[in-house]
């Protein structure tokens, strides 16, 4: 061997020691995966909760209260109202003060203002309780997604994305069981009712986990400590290269954000997302009940299998999307699939196993659809037209979510049944996977980084 040959040889030494970027890569998202990902999932799990167990209560309240349909259905959609006023306001501050000021004050409010459900006495009482907790929640699921976006570049976001808004069926999979018990368990303890216990013992931890939040979360990578200079030097690179790959036709500005009629087409899309949601929290526990379970705790137990299976759907479905690039069919497929499910379900109504079928159906098509659903605006938006972007998207989609529950709710109340309600879901599934194709260009297929 020439000494000639000797440099080059210790240099390939050196090179092959040198990790390689992808494996560097691959190495830094799964360490902001395991340190951030958990705890919005505990965060958003809490928040689903609290926000939902209100479809178990009513099995109850509504004959201690002497409330019919027709009220909880307004209740239940009066929390948008609140939720609508305050959520681009509420993302546009986080912007500016960070996730963590966000969450110790979103988290605190809304903790509080669901225990105090327990005291309701009147139709007046629970409006009002559910607008405050909407006002309080308002900007925490937009602010998440915007969250992800100062840490994960978009090649990888849908998974990042799904495995937040699994929370979601996760919620349900964990706040089915866990409210039956609750109602089942507490009865009459203090002298008070399952449900009151419920509205407490599942509205108090928020207010402990926003405390934890601001100790716990790094509002951006650039001075975490948990990171290495190399591993920020990466991210960053990834959000300044996302940021350069951003189509001309897009913004950066509020006004940017106000301006791109794609924006509005999709709204289409997220009015069914929530509808479909709402849908599933606020009413699957008394389809259950009226297939012909009566006993709380079984209907908590079987809840949980529609979610049990959204769960697993949901984290292949977004992970297919972010291996191929493709994002408008692996949201407009699902909503197609839950929108024929709730049609049909009218038809199985009167048999458990059946129902409990078509109800995992609908779950996991509505669910499965939201990771490459809510990445969708990064694709023509950034900056702070993202970060309205988003909040406006969910300002837009909620409007739905104000009317359904109490469009369903006086439904069922004069109809005496739930089967208008779940066409009326399954119309707005199909919709809103016609306005997403026809208005939201597509993008080409390219693999993640």
């Amino acid at each position: 061997m020439s000494n000639a040959d000797s440099p080059s040889l210790g240099q390939a030494g050196k090179q092959s020691m040198a990790p390689d970027r992808t494996t560097l890569a691959d190495a830094t998202y799964r360490k902001i995966l395991w340190r951030i990902m958990p705890f919005l999932m505990l965060v958003y799990v809490v928040s689903f909760i609290d926000r939902s167990n209100v479809g178990f209560a009513k099995l109850h309240f509504l004959a201690d209260l002497n409330f019919t349909d027709a009220i909880y259905g307004i209740g239940a959609g009066i929390f948008y109202v609140g939720y609508i006023l305050f959520e681009v306001p509420s993302n546009l501050w986080l912007q500016k003060i960070g996730a963590r000021k966000t969450l110790l004050r979103i988290m605190v409010l809304w903790g509080l203002f669901c225990a105090a459900l327990a005291f309701m006495q009147t139709a007046t009482h629970f409006y009002l309780m559910r607008l405050l907790l909407g006002a309080a929640e308002a900007g925490l699921f937009p602010g998440m997604l915007l969250y992800l976006t100062y840490w994960v570049p978009l090649s990888r976001r849908a998974r990042f994305t799904a495995l937040f808004t699994a929370s979601i069926p996760l919620a349900g999979l964990i706040g089915g069981p866990l409210s039956g018990w609750l109602m089942h368990a507490f009865e009459g303890v203090a002298g008070m009712r399952g449900w009151q216990w419920l509205f407490i013992i599942e509205g108090l931890p928020a207010c402990v986990l926003g405390v934890v939040a601001y100790f716990y979360l790094n509002d951006k990578p650039d001075h975490c400590r948990w990171l290495t200079p190399e591993e920020r030097a990466l991210v960053t690179a990834d959000m300044q290269a996302d940021q350069a790959a951003k189509p001309k036709g897009g913004g950066h500005s509020f006004g940017d954000a106000l301006r791109n009629p794609q924006l509005y087409w999709l709204a289409g899309m997220g009015v069914a997302v929530l509808v479909g949601t709402g849908g599933v929290f606020f009413w699957l526990p008394t389809i259950i009940r009226k297939a012909g379970v009566h006993d709380i705790a079984t209907v908590g137990l079987l809840s949980a299998i529609p979610f049990a299976a959204a769960i697993v759907i949901q984290y292949l479905n977004a992970r297919h999307s972010d291996r191929t690039g493709e994002r408008r069919w692996h949201v407009a497929i699902p909503a197609i699939i839950a929108g024929i499910g709730w049609i049909a379900l009218p038809s199985v109504q009167n048999s458990i196993p059946l129902s409990l079928a078509m109800l995992t159906l609908v779950t996991a098509g509505t669910f499965s659809l939201t990771g490459p659903f809510w990445i969708l605006p990064a694709q023509f938006l950034s900056g702070t037209a993202l970060a309205a972007g988003i909040a406006l998207l969910s300002t837009l989609a909620g409007i739905g979510s104000v009317f359904s529950p109490m469009l369903v709710g006086w439904l069922s109340s004069t109809t005496g049944s739930l089967a208008t309600g779940q066409y009326y879901f399954g119309a707005w599934m199909l919709v809103g996977a016609f306005t997403l194709l026809l208005g939201v260009k597509p993008k080409p297929r390219t693999a993640a980084a």
